[in-house]
């Protein structure tokens, strides 16, 4: 099975997000809480949702996704919104504060708090594939100290190749 992984950092990358997992419900069928209506089925046919979304033992779909912001407000729409029982409570990760548009302060201090979270919550998520295939990454190019934050760690090339590539290299060979 073909599985993805979003990643949603900063503002815009998770008002996209957001709309994007309502749109990816609306397509395949997913009800706002996660659950399939019952008169589709699965397994018949159209399993593409696999790709994005991961099926719990009570037949919920949830979205193979995370969403990180320094600052609460944006993520706490998501909490609140439409969709909120969609996600799991581990994959919206929030810092308290905003890095109040400091570079500096973002990247080297409040920034650097929850970069080990945001790395430990993308270990499970690629546990959790069978036949991962990649990473889809929803940020703003032009912000988001948190980004850098990561890259000073490791290059987003090295996340993936240190995070995720070991536990598939037998498959890779």
């Amino acid at each position: 099975m073909r599985e993805c992984i979003s990643i949603h950092i900063g503002q815009a990358g998770i008002q996209v997000g957001n709309a994007c997992w309502e749109l990816y419900c609306l397509e395949h069928g997913i009800q706002p809480d996660g659950q399939m209506p019952s008169d589709k089925t699965v397994g018949g046919g159209d399993d593409a949702f696999n790709t994005f979304f991961s099926e719990t033992g009570a037949g919920k779909h949830v979205p193979r996704a995370i969403f990180v912001d320094l600052e609460p407000t944006v993520i706490d729409e998501v909490r609140t919104g439409t969709y909120r029982q969609l996600f799991h409570p581990e994959q919206l990760i929030s810092g308290k504060e905003d890095a109040a548009n400091n570079f500096a302060r973002g990247h080297y201090t409040i920034g650097k708090e929850i970069v080990e979270l945001c790395l430990d919550r993308i270990r499970k998520l690629a546990d959790n594939c069978t036949g991962l295939q990649g990473s889809l990454v929803f940020n703003l190019l032009t912000g988001a100290p948190l980004v850098s934050s990561v890259e000073s760690i490791t290059s987003l090339q090295l996340l993936f190749l240190a995070v995720i590539l070991p536990r598939f290299r037998g498959l890779c060979a």
